[in-house]
């Protein structure tokens, strides 16, 4: 485990519901190529916080990378509805314009 990673999991033994420290734990898993470990983490921030548009749009693109391309689009799609939801219109264009990549 890096190093980064352990800091992050110490934080979040402290923190356990601060989903910016399991998005945080997320991308380390999707750095060091752990794909399937990145999806549980990246679920785990979105079911502490449904509004957190950037982890849809991490999740589809390992989804992507595992070569699930329908689970991606659902990703999206979702992230995309929770975008429009917390007025993040940002987000929301970045997540559409993936969606459109796989279209």
């Amino acid at each position: 485990m890096s190093t980064r990673l352990e800091q992050l999991h110490k934080l979040l033994a402290m923190t356990p519901t601060d989903p910016f420290l399991t998005y945080g734990i997320a991308l380390e898993h999707k750095k060091a190529a752990e794909l399937p470990q990145a999806v549980e983490w990246l679920d785990k921030t979105i079911g502490l916080d449904a509004s957190y548009c950037y982890a849809y749009y991490q999740k589809g693109q390992v989804l992507e990378q595992l070569g699930d391309a329908d689970a991606a689009r659902r990703t999206y799609r979702l992230g995309i509805a929770a975008a429009g939801e917390a007025g993040d219109a940002h987000a929301q264009g970045e997540l559409q314009g993936a969606l459109d990549m796989l279209d």
